[in-house]
């Protein structure tokens, strides 16, 4: 099982740090997804030579319409094993299912952020992941955790309905944000999600890192020239 991590500059710790503590809570895998200006540093082969997991190096875009994120995408795709787009409003998050060179539709109830059955059809057309993201649950209280429990709730109803695919992940910003895979486990079952729902999401991220670096691996041709569902320029 992955989870999703933002390191220093974006969140509080370094990915050597994130991987330490998830390498001791049981992970096979981080996912390093620093927003577009907040990019981190590290090496990762090092990191998980040292830590006995996997590091993937991953990108969330953040634009404030299709427009600005079209232009990202093609920029920050060929640089980025998993690929993420913030959603949160209609349309974005409808710009993202749409586009199959993103992996993930990120926190797409955030906001004024809302998902309905075509957004759902269109995410399993194009195969991007729709994520469930527990840290409003974990790290909100009151009215705020309320609302998420809500948000999450008609989330897996639609996204269970149509069979679109999906992640999960704590969105942390800190070590101290992780939690263990058993845990989350717990905590999805609190709020209607079933064990097996919960360990598929957390899953996920590991087999979309596969298949995205077989996909660069195996479409190379010569040096700046691939084929495949993601070109690049070298």
């Amino acid at each position: 099982m992955y989870e999703s991590v933002h390191a220093v500059p974006d969140g509080d710790s370094t990915v050597a740090r994130f991987a330490a503590t998830a390498s001791e809570y049981g992970f096979d895998g981080i996912v390093v997804r620093n927003h577009g200006d907040s990019r981190a540093e590290f090496d990762a082969e090092r990191v998980s030579d040292a830590y006995d997991v996997d590091v993937v190096n991953g990108l969330e875009i953040r634009a404030d319409n299709p427009s600005k994120a079209s232009g990202h995408v093609g920029n920050f795709r060929p640089k980025s094993t998993i690929l993420l787009f913030h959603g949160g409003t209609s349309k974005l998050n409808r710009f993202a299912v749409e586009e199959e060179r993103i992996d993930v539709l990120a926190h797409p109830m955030q906001g004024r952020g809302d998902f309905n059955h075509v957004l759902a059809k269109a995410a399993k057309e194009h195969g991007v992941r729709v994520e469930f993201n527990l840290s409003r649950i974990l790290r909100a209280d009151g009215g705020q955790r309320v609302q998420a429990i809500k948000d999450l709730r008609k989330l897996r109803e639609i996204v269970t309905k149509y069979d679109a695919p999906f992640v999960v992940s704590t969105d942390a910003h800190s070590h101290l944000q992780l939690r263990g895979p058993r845990e989350l486990l717990a905590i999805g079952e609190t709020i209607g999600f079933t064990g097996e729902q919960i360990e598929t999401g957390l899953l996920e991220w590991g087999k979309i890192a596969e298949r995205n670096r077989n996909l660069r691996s195996d479409d190379f041709i010569a040096p700046g020239v691939k084929r495949g569902r993601y070109e690049e320029d070298d």
